[in-house]
């Protein structure tokens, strides 16, 4: 089976997790807004989508593909302030098709926030989500800053991938 990375980003630590991916498994990367690359010319894919709003930043290049990567095996991932948990599942939720969610398998990383690298409107929306936020570490996290990047946060996202990479014609862990 061949896979590859498709990856949308905004300020450089999700692009960063999908070059480390990359590194290790040998897989094609690609950044979303080239659109010469195909998912359908691969049997599996990686996903690599930063947190913005609410919101997963690929949702539209997924929805616009939707056909093509349907009955594809996919690991999402997520890269953002917010931990693996019910906020972030929320999130995935109002960003993709419910059958897309329950075919997929979602990997949760910490990014990278700095607030005096970001755009005049990121940071007056981020002022206002912080303000918003009833958790106390993390409304401090958003409007402080802060870096969760780790090249080590990306094994078990490999150990995935080397499942699906099966020895001697096998069926990976999860066909379709």
């Amino acid at each position: 089976m061949n896979g590859a990375i498709f990856f949308a980003s905004k300020y450089g630590s999700t692009a960063q997790y999908a070059e480390w991916i990359s590194e290790a498994t040998g897989l094609p990367v690609f950044d979303v807004k080239n659109a010469t690359a195909d998912p359908s010319a691969y049997d599996y894919l990686i996903l690599v989508s930063p947190v913005y709003y609410f919101r997963l930043v690929i949702k539209k290049w997924i929805r616009r593909n939707l056909i093509k990567i349907e009955n594809k095996p996919i690991i999402m991932v997520t890269v953002s302030g917010a931990p693996a948990g019910p906020r972030l599942t929320a999130w995935i939720g109002k960003s993709l098709p419910e059958d897309f969610i329950s075919r997929m398998q979602h990997f949760a990383l910490g990014g990278r926030q700095n607030p005096k690298g970001i755009t005049w409107y990121d940071w007056v929306m981020l002022r206002i989500g912080a303000r918003m936020n009833p958790d106390p570490v993390a409304r401090k996290q958003e409007l402080k800053g802060f870096d969760f990047l780790d090249k080590s946060n990306i094994d078990p996202i490999v150990a995935q991938v080397r499942k699906l990479q099966p020895k001697g014609g096998e069926c990976p862990i999860f066909c379709v």
